[in-house]
């Protein structure tokens, strides 16, 4: 993949503000402390840009305090929110997110399962 230094990170960037703006209009993100929905924003979109690597690692688990297995059931809720699972009324918010300033992240897809050893904890060495 030949990408600019700043092109992932922007893209990694833009589709966090998006799962995170689709959590803000779901009733079921509500039940979730925001450092949690944050910290599974940066979970699912690492996953997404990225199927085949763990999006977790120890580095994001000692900054954020969350394991994988802690963040299993916001991930899963905000990816059927991006996969149209859910949310299928939150046509403004895909509108936005598929403009070229936001890299179209919204028009991104994502593998429909994540795969559940994503969600096992990290092994401390």
């Amino acid at each position: 993949m030949s990408l600019t230094p700043c092109t992932p990170n922007l893209q990694l960037e833009f589709l966090g503000y998006y799962l995170a703006e689709l959590s803000l209009l779901d009733c079921s993100c509500i039940k979730f402390l925001p450092s949690m929905v944050a910290a599974s924003v940066t979970f699912l979109s690492r996953f997404m840009l990225r199927p085949e690597s763990h999006p977790w690692n120890l580095e994001l688990e000692q900054l954020s305090g969350y394991k994988p297995s802690d963040l299993k059931e916001c991930v899963e809720i905000l990816h059927d929110l991006q996969s149209s699972r859910r949310g299928a009324n939150l046509v403004a918010i895909r509108e936005k997110y598929n403009q070229h300033k936001f890299k179209c992240v919204s028009g991104l897809s994502s593998p429909s399962v994540i795969p559940t050893s994503f969600f096992e904890d990290m092994k401390k060495l």
